[in-house]
């Protein structure tokens, strides 16, 4: 028989001991505090164990506060629960004199503790409550200090991170044009040592200079690149001698000022030994409007390939068409002028009848429309693999690729009449439609967006004619899609001083 609770002899509510809720774990929403949840500080009332946790549930066990042991009691029963895999639970609880609210979860173990069980909400597996013994008074206050406890959850609540998988090679497999090779491009140069011995190295301003005119030179030499970004990159080394002496310094703060434009300085490690820090400057660029792809394809009967390579301080006789073949033997070469270091298409066989691949694949037709555009068609890759200069050594020497072995590379291309898959700096957003050529042109990647300068930024000196300059964002053009291309556009990245148009050449079959 049920004693009505009016007629129960009054308790003192500083020594009476109750079951309370305990909050271990806020929602994904911080419901906990909505009024809906439980909360901290409400004293359990009734506890409903089994798959029938309900009012009317036949299978469900119920507990009634006043709870035998209390918190530890408690735990007992959740173990039991937990063991006889009973784990679904209804907990009602009182808030206040009038107030009840209930939760339903389910009885799982509490991280890090054996015999320790917690309650997880079924609606949000986030919220985690478990049970404490506390007096009726000290549940009092922490109901009337609802308002701020919020505000302390909220100066304590910290953003937690940590890591996810992430499908790597697949992306890098599918995403790229390329696959698992990026289409960002970079030279890395090396202070220039102002002495033979290479223990001195000029400073940092002169590297970055000697940057800014491996670029402009690049750029007046028809390379079609654009400035992306600069960067100082620290490599570590072993010095000794004169060079440790010089650099090595002392380590206080009057030292830093000295340190912001060297390209070298040393500290000692923990055993003694002399380490010395080079500053090497990375230079970020892009072609122009992208790379494109080309699929040069062998016939049986073919006997040249109908263009020839060069770099662009080497000139190529373009009378001598024995070098077109892929044979360098009768190739005339001479400097002129400075070594950037890029390979490019110097010079094609005029075939009007399509006998020679060059022709047959539209590489013909690309080189004379970068011919009348005053630039190079620059080969950025061969069968996918990067042929770009790379570094610039601490004597000013290029490191970029051989004409002679790439030559001999795309000889036995034709001899062993497999296709040759050449990837060009584009210039101009012409890309030819769909329906004009035969499939075998296929753009690679468009250059990253430059952001336009603010306002405020103006360059002191106005770029020459051969100097190429990023588009403002009034400059770009705002037109639509070709056809029903959508992802061929007239817009473009960067540009010169002029909006580009497009204009269509003719692609043979190949």
């Amino acid at each position: 028989m049920t004693t009505d609770r009016n007629s129960q002899p009054r308790r003192d509510p500083k020594s009476t001991i109750v079951l309370a809720v305990e909050c271990l774990k806020g929602s994904s929403k911080a419901d906990e505090w909505t009024g809906d949840m439980l909360e901290t500080g409400d004293i359990v009332e009734e506890i409903l164990i089994g798959s029938g946790s309900s009012s009317s549930g036949s299978r469900s066990i119920r507990y009634k506060a006043p709870f035998k042991n209390g918190k530890r009691g408690v735990q007992k029963i959740l173990h039991n629960s937990f063991k006889n895999k009973e784990t679904s639970i209804v907990v009602r609880v009182r808030r206040g004199r009038d107030g009840f609210a209930e939760l339903h979860a389910c009885v799982v173990p509490e991280s890090g503790y054996k015999n320790k069980y917690v309650l997880r909400s079924i609606e949000d597996p986030n919220y985690a409550v478990g049970f404490t013994d506390r007096s009726e008074a000290e549940c009092s206050e922490l109901q009337d200090s609802r308002s701020s406890r919020i505000v302390s959850a909220l100066q304590r609540a910290k953003l937690q991170d940590g890591y996810v998988d992430y499908p790597w090679e697949k992306r890098m497999q599918e995403l790229l044009q390329v696959p698992k090779s990026s289409s960002f491009l970079s030279l890395l140069l090396l202070p220039k040592a102002s002495d033979g011995a290479a223990s001195r190295y000029n400073d940092l301003e002169d590297t970055l200079a000697r940057v800014n005119a491996w670029l402009c030179a690049s750029q007046a030499s028809g390379v079609p690149v654009v400035f992306m970004n600069i960067q100082t990159e620290s490599l570590l080394t072993k010095i000794s001698g004169e060079t440790a002496s010089s650099t090595v310094n002392a380590g206080s703060l009057s030292d830093f000022s000295r340190l912001a434009n060297v390209s070298l300085y040393g500290f000692e490690d923990y055993h003694g030994v002399d380490l010395g820090v080079v500053r090497a400057a990375r230079l970020w660029y892009a072609p122009l409007c992208g790379e494109f792809a080309i699929e040069v394809k062998i016939k049986e009967d073919d006997t040249k390939l109908g263009f020839a390579i060069s770099r662009t301080e080497e000139l190529i006789k373009p009378s001598d068409h024995r070098g077109l073949t892929g044979s360098v033997s009768k190739t005339v070469r001479k400097k002129t002028g400075p070594e950037q270091g890029f390979i490019y298409i110097s010079s094609v066989m005029d075939d009007d009848d399509d006998n020679v691949p060059s022709t047959r694949s539209g590489l013909s037709n690309l080189y004379k429309e970068a011919k009348s555009a005053s630039r190079l068609l620059v080969v950025s890759r061969v069968s996918n693999q990067k042929v770009l200069p790379w570094m610039v050594s601490s004597t000013g020497a290029v490191k970029c690729f051989d004409t002679v072995s790439l030559s001999q590379k795309l000889s036995l291309h034709r001899h062993a009449k497999v296709p040759i898959l050449i990837h060009v700096f584009l210039w101009d957003r012409a890309l030819p439609p769909p329906s004009a050529g035969s499939g075998s042109f296929r753009s690679v990647c468009r250059p990253p967006v430059m952001a336009a300068l603010p306002p405020e930024i103006q360059l002191t000196r106005q770029p020459g004619r051969n100097q190429i300059q990023p588009l403002t964002a009034a400059d770009i053009p705002n037109d639509g899609v070709l056809g029903d291309e959508a992802d061929i556009r007239l817009d473009r990245d960067t540009a010169g001083e002029t909006s580009f148009r497009f204009h269509c050449f003719s692609l043979p079959n190949n």
